[in-house]
């Protein structure tokens, strides 16, 4: 059986280890490795460069996360909480580089050069990712454009889902999405549809057979579109006798209404079209189809040709 004086020796040996080990870390971390303007930078100070940038990388996600949930729940606009999120980025980004800085001793000063040589770098290599960068933040700032707004750009219809440092992305009406660069978006026509409000003027053309009601016509057009229920009654809903066509009378309706995307236009104009298609049969109204009359004018002539005679 061990005695006591060999566990207590073991006991002390096991110590000796353990601070021996630390002594070993200590003189590891301590280990110059190189000077630079000045400053001896160790192998702990290069270790704690990543540990820190890793802690406070998560650190800044999770406030960020926490601090967008109390806006959404407080119901701020979806174009405020995204340009808050890119500010409280941008500056906790910075607190924490010049934060590891300080903790490696390195001055700002020390800076001042390579940042000047890489702005010069950026100012002629960099110009359309610059421009596209600040239109960007003029976008989220002045909000001529905002998330959920459907816009029409280089006749592409889509709605925008984010606005990025580089590239607002936008979702097209057949699902395709678009990236489409900042400075596009403010150096071209835009029109964006949803920009004050959803509402919107349309409009349906229909044609009727020569000899319709015209009145009656007019009537049942406006009976089809002011019973609707997505159509505004204020501006109420205007039938216009438009023409005297090839093969037809052609009427147009235009009414207001509160659509959001080029998709609710279509199938409220496809409704009105399925009722005025209905009240037409039930009153007798034709409506028209292409159709041409040929007349003939004079009389056809029959001439034989002479048979050659044989010899």
């Amino acid at each position: 059986m061990p005695t006591l004086r060999s566990i207590y020796t073991d006991r002390l040996s096991g110590v000796y280890s353990v601070n021996q080990t630390l002594i070993d870390i200590k003189q590891t971390l301590q280990f110059e490795l190189f000077t630079l303007f000045g400053h001896t930078f160790s192998v702990g100070r290069i270790l704690l460069v990543p540990l820190a940038l890793l802690l406070g990388w998560w650190f800044i996600s999770r406030l960020a996360h926490l601090a967008t949930y109390r806006l959404r729940q407080s119901g701020a606009n979806p174009d405020t909480i995204h340009l808050f999120k890119r500010i409280f980025f941008i500056v906790a980004y910075a607190i924490l580089i010049i934060t590891t800085l300080d903790m490696l001793s390195v001055p700002l000063t020390a800076f001042a050069f390579l940042s000047g040589a890489v702005a010069i770098g950026v100012g002629f290599g960099a110009q359309n990712i610059i421009n596209n960068f600040i239109s960007g933040w003029i976008l989220m700032w002045e909000r001529p454009i905002r998330i959920g707004d459907f816009l029409e750009v280089d006749n592409a219809r889509g709605r925008v889902e984010a606005i990025n440092t580089r590239s607002t992305r936008i979702r097209r009406v057949d699902g395709v999405h678009m990236l489409i660069p900042n400075s596009k978006l403010l150096e071209n026509t835009v029109v964006n549809w949803t920009l004050i409000d959803n509402l919107t003027r349309t409009s349906v053309k229909v044609g009727v057979a020569y000899g319709s009601p015209c009145k009656l016509v007019a009537e049942l057009i406006e009976q089809a579109t002011t019973q609707h229920k997505d159509i505004l009654d204020d501006p109420a809903p205007l039938v216009i006798f438009d023409d005297f066509g090839d093969s037809s009378l052609i009427f147009e309706v235009f009414f207001w209404i509160n659509a959001s995307a080029e998709r609710d236009q279509r199938v409220i104009r496809s409704q009105i079209r399925f009722t005025i298609d209905e009240f037409f049969n039930d009153a007798g109204i034709v409506i028209a189809f292409p159709q041409r009359d040929v007349h003939l004018d004079g009389a056809l002539t029959l001439v034989r040709q002479p048979k050659e005679h044989q010899s």
